[in-house]
């Protein structure tokens, strides 16, 4: 249970709900197979898959739950070609031009026949609440994968008051200083081997960059071109490394050999048990990753945030 994206909400104001308050407002969202006419459908799903049937995993005060979206798959060339055969069989038998919207309708019709015999594509996105971190992470590698599970979860649970977070100057300005030495990389982070520039101009280019010392002469080059950061590989605190882009999403996340050691003290023929460890290994680790981080970014912005009285 690692997750290999984390894209993040900050609560706008505190947040309090049961675990148990929270499976209830899921249980009416659960997901259910697609009907035969039904091009998609979502739903909440076990985040432990066979090893529990509850919709909420709840450890250490933090909520683990999982949506899965079916799909249903229709090759967009064989509803042509089969929209294209009846329409040249019509234009035959009764000698006249079939014009777009009867096309139109005969797509329409051709999709209806095929949804029944199509294949489905299923796809599960986690995420976890931390109301006491005041947080919702998601493992999502796109901001609208990430923005679509935070929508269905407002839509289960009736509210849902976050935001990405806020930092008091931009990731691309910060990252920028720290590749061209103008602002200290803090101790808690060693860079990478990989970067994004982008010439800031409107039709600028994009430079993408593996392998290379991030504060050699390469890099350099481009930084006194007037190129800016917006993607950058980092390792904090020895144990945590990912890609950061300009938007504080989080992608290719790798623990470290640290926590990997404490889940393998776990007993391994406990799959629920490793599961759980697991779990509760990441959330402690983000929770202190993600403070750590905004931190190092120049500081959160919370003037849109209602502190606890």
């Amino acid at each position: 249970m690692w997750f290999r994206n984390a894209r993040i909400f900050r609560f706008t104001k505190p947040f309090e709900i049961t675990a148990e308050a929270l499976e209830e407002q899921l249980q009416a969202d659960a997901f259910k197979p697609c009907g035969p006419q039904e091009t998609a459908r979502q739903g909440w799903v076990p985040p432990m898959g066979k090893h529990s049937d509850m919709l909420v995993h709840s450890a250490g005060g933090c909520y683990l739950i999982a949506l899965r979206k079916e799909e249903k798959l229709l090759p967009s060339s064989v509803v042509k070609e089969l929209v294209d055969e009846k329409a040249e069989a019509i234009e035959i038998e009764q000698g006249r031009k079939v014009a777009r919207k009867e096309k139109d309708e005969l797509k329409e019709e051709v999709t209806l026949e095929m949804l029944p015999r199509a294949f489905s594509k299923n796809r599960r996105c986690y995420a976890y609440l931390s109301p006491a971190d005041g947080v919702l992470v998601v493992d999502a590698g796109s901001a609208k994968q990430a923005e679509d599970l935070a929508s269905t979860l407002r839509k289960s649970i009736g509210s849902l008051p976050v935001r990405p977070p806020a930092v008091e100057q931009a990731p691309s300005f910060t990252f920028t200083g720290w590749l061209s030495e103008s602002i200290d990389l803090p101790s808690t982070i060693e860079l990478g081997t990989e970067c994004e520039l982008k010439d800031p101009s409107e039709d600028g280019g994009v430079v993408r960059c593996k392998g290379l010392d991030l504060q050699g002469d390469d890099i350099r080059t481009h930084l006194d071109a007037g190129m800016l950061v917006t993607k950058l590989s980092l390792t904090w605190d020895d144990n945590v490394s990912f890609v950061l882009d300009e938007e504080l999403g989080i992608k290719r996340l790798k623990f470290g050999e640290t926590l990997q050691e404490k889940l393998d003290d776990v007993d391994a023929d406990d799959a629920a048990a490793r599961f759980d460890a697991a779990f509760s290994l990441m959330t402690l680790e983000l929770s202190r990753l993600i403070p750590g981080l905004l931190e190092a970014l120049g500081g959160e912005d919370r003037s849109a945030i209602v502190e606890e009285a």
